[in-house]
């Protein structure tokens, strides 16, 4: 009975793992995609190449877009301490431009749904016969 929880125990321990490990890669690539998104508007980055540059970075929310004023203007910030180890900085017209940007991706990556998802119903799969 003992070695039988014991398995189960290691079993979910295991299956918690692999599911936060993935977690991981699918934050890792959303943020990949936001970086690019956020290149692609002119936004620029700022690596975190000293201390000081690290110790701010782990002090911001991050993988999130905030602005902050600095010399009476006002920035749009997006840090990113676990892929590029930076912080992204932009206008007010980069961050529309990154909006728009954004927005184009969604359309895109819904109208690909779309077309995937009706080239799989027009698929007649009854020509494969029985698959069991």
């Amino acid at each position: 009975m003992t070695r039988m929880i014991g398995c189960l125990v290691l079993c979910l321990a295991f299956a918690e793992t692999a599911s936060l490990g993935g977690c991981a890669a699918i934050q890792r690539s959303e943020a990949r995609q936001t970086e690019d998104l956020l290149a692609a508007a002119g936004f620029h980055q700022f690596p975190a190449d000293n201390a000081q540059r690290i110790n701010a970075l782990r002090t911001m929310k991050p993988r999130t877009i905030t602005t902050v004023s600095k010399n009476g203007r006002t920035y749009w910030v997006y840090p990113d301490p676990t892929n590029c180890n930076c912080l992204y900085a932009g206008t007010e017209s980069n961050y529309q431009e990154y909006k728009r940007l954004a927005l184009q991706k969604q359309i895109a990556d819904e109208n690909l749904a779309a077309a995937e998802a009706a080239q799989d119903a027009a698929m007649d799969y009854d020509m494969w016969g029985p698959w069991w």
